[in-house]
């Protein structure tokens, strides 16, 4: 039996919001769609919840790391940092050929952002 799985929903947790939502709103610029005591909901440009809970957070580098297709990659790195996010590794041609950078949020949660084709 085969199933088609869309992805509904991505949580991610956050010791604060405040600290956190900065780097996914200034530097990636999603927008922030509602918010509760202790969430904040945001979307993805293809559609996908982003939901945020205000609660104890750990991160891992060998977790799962969240990957965004962007446009301008240099000039949203230097967004990312603005915001309060900082870079593992800055924008590079990869091995397998994509053009990506490793930042981390306030939390250090990993993300990669790879360059639109």
């Amino acid at each position: 039996m085969s199933s088609r799985a869309v992805l509904h929903r991505v949580v991610i947790s956050s010791s604060s919001l405040v600290t956190t939502l900065p780097a996914y709103v200034h530097g990636l610029g999603l927008a922030i769609e509602r918010t509760a005591e202790g969430f904040a909901w945001l979307r993805t440009g293809d559609g996908v919840e982003m939901m945020f809970h205000e609660r104890p957070s750990s991160a891992s580098d060998a977790a799962v790391a969240l990957t965004f297709a962007v446009d301008g990659l240099d000039r949203l790195v230097e967004r990312w940092t603005a915001a309060g996010g900082a870079v593992v590794d800055p924008p590079a041609v990869q091995p397998w050929g994509e053009r990506m950078a490793v930042v981390r949020d306030a939390d250090g949660h990993l993300v990669c952002l790879v360059e639109s084709a």
